[in-house]
């Protein structure tokens, strides 16, 4: 009898392993601390950015827990006025957005990072502990100035202005590279 409880212990401890192990061998990779999260303003993924994006973003997964939410416009977007409708968007945002969610807004007046930039920043975001990393891509007419203020960072892909649609397949190919260069493998050369 005295050997039981120890016995159940041991099998209880080495099941609690087992499944520790299959986490492991399932991303062994992966830092489940840190959450990156794709936000964009509009329409679903277009057909031709889809397969791209979905690739990707299952590519990411082996190393962050990630998702994407599209932030549909808001109702009768067609009718209202530019301002209006990024003020619009901009409370719905802020809404969204957590106290402790560190924020990235995609913006070409933001600052330029190289890809090893970009690792970096990540590898510091997930240093300082931050629970979920929030890459926003704005809507048509951008964002509104008080997402603006609650950005953590202004981040720019570059001077150019790309289709809103192109740019979740870019940001979804930079963020996998940019783990890929902080596990050392086979993806980006410089």
């Amino acid at each position: 009898m005295k050997i039981e409880k120890p016995l159940q212990f041991a099998t209880a401890f080495l099941f609690l392993r087992i499944i520790r192990l299959k986490q492991i061998i399932k991303h062994p990779l992966r830092d489940d601390k840190m959450k990156l999260l794709f936000w964009s303003i509009g329409k679903v993924h277009e057909p031709y950015v889809k397969p791209g994006v979905d690739d990707f973003s299952r590519r990411i997964s082996r190393y962050y827990k990630m998702e994407w939410s599209i932030i549909p416009l808001p109702k009768n977007a067609g009718m209202m006025s530019e301002m209006d409708l990024k003020k619009k968007e901009g409370d719905i945002i802020l809404d969204w957005i957590g106290k402790e969610d560190y924020l990235v807004v995609l913006d070409e007046r933001g600052k330029q990072l190289s890809s090893e930039g970009l690792a970096n920043f990540i590898q510091a975001r997930a240093n300082t502990r931050t629970k979920q990393l929030v890459f926003l891509i704005g809507g048509a007419f951008g964002i509104d100035d008080a997402v603006m203020k609650r950005a953590d960072f202004t981040w720019s892909l570059s001077p150019l202005v790309f289709p809103h649609q192109l740019v979740r397949l870019i940001l979804a190919e930079q963020v996998y590279r940019a783990c890929t260069i902080l596990k050392n493998e086979k993806y980006h050369h410089k």
